[in-house]
């Protein structure tokens, strides 16, 4: 579910190490795997070697559990599909909801090509098709704690970046990002794990440095070589106490999904 499953899915790639040759003397080569070791420091990079990890699946077909919870403990749960294709500049992404009733059949696509791009909901109960209009990016997705914001695409160029702390022993970098354009906040702090590139926290904070939100990963594990990813996404409203949960069942890595799934055509077959 694209910017937020962007952020927090990490990668196959690793810092490569660079060949020096046959002939090298053993000193030299000790000196230059350390450096190719040195996990990245400029926190742009960081970002971009996240995205990069997350790029490396081009197809990805998965089953989930929404859990909406409200400030009195009360649940709701929800259960969707989720298909979705990554290759260049190109990014495509359809969820459609299974369960219960009420929301059976509603589904969101979202294609994205180089710096455009479009979401569209459908709604079963009104048979149309809604696009999201930029003043709507801001709104729940779906009643969660989700915002259409955050399943849209991000790059490394849509902030500027700073670094908080970077804990170079544990491996953690925490890191200031600002969107230079208008969003819903006015900034967000990332704790990224820069051993295994996962977007392990991200808080989201007005004008006022008042938290508005806050995300978190759970239950990391590595499913490719090098590729990690968190089985649970809870995203918390820090102002009413409500969270929404995501966990994944079940998921499929790489088996080519055909270009007519991501269509307005199957976005309304329920």
């Amino acid at each position: 579910m694209k910017n937020t499953l962007r952020l927090i899915k990490n990668a196959f790639l690793c810092l490569l190490v660079v060949g020096i040759g046959l002939f090298a003397p053993a000193e030299a080569i000790s000196q230059d795997v350390s450096a190719a070791d040195r996990p990245l420091e400029d926190p742009r990079e960081v970002y971009e070697e996240l995205d990069r990890r997350e790029r490396s699946i081009v197809y990805e077909t998965a089953t989930l559990e929404m859990r909406i919870i409200d400030q009195r403990g009360r649940e709701r749960v929800r259960e969707l599909q989720s298909w979705s294709y990554s290759r260049g500049d190109v990014s495509r992404s359809l969820i459609r909801f299974n369960a219960p009733a009420d929301v059976r059949g509603t589904g969101f696509l979202s294609v994205s090509e180089g710096s455009g791009e479009v979401q569209r909901l459908f709604l079963p109960a009104l048979n149309r098709i809604q696009t999201i209009q930029a003043s709507q990016r801001s709104d729940r997705f779906m009643g969660s704690d989700f915002t259409y914001e955050d399943l849209g695409e991000r790059t490394a160029d849509d902030f500027e970046f700073q670094v908080l702390e970077n804990d170079l022993e544990m491996g953690i970098m925490s890191i200031k990002a600002t969107p230079v354009a208008s969003a819903s906040y006015a900034y967000a702090h990332f704790v990224i794990d820069t051993r295994r590139y996962v977007l392990m926290k991200a808080t989201y904070f007005d004008d006022k440095n008042t938290a508005l939100r806050e995300l978190t990963a759970e239950n990391v594990s590595e499913i490719s070589t090098d590729l990690w990813r968190a089985d649970k996404l809870t995203m918390r409203d820090l102002k009413s106490g409500r969270r929404t949960e995501l966990v994944w069942k079940s998921r499929a890595f790489d088996e080519k999904i055909e270009d007519v799934v991501f269509t307005e055509r199957n976005l309304m077959r329920f």
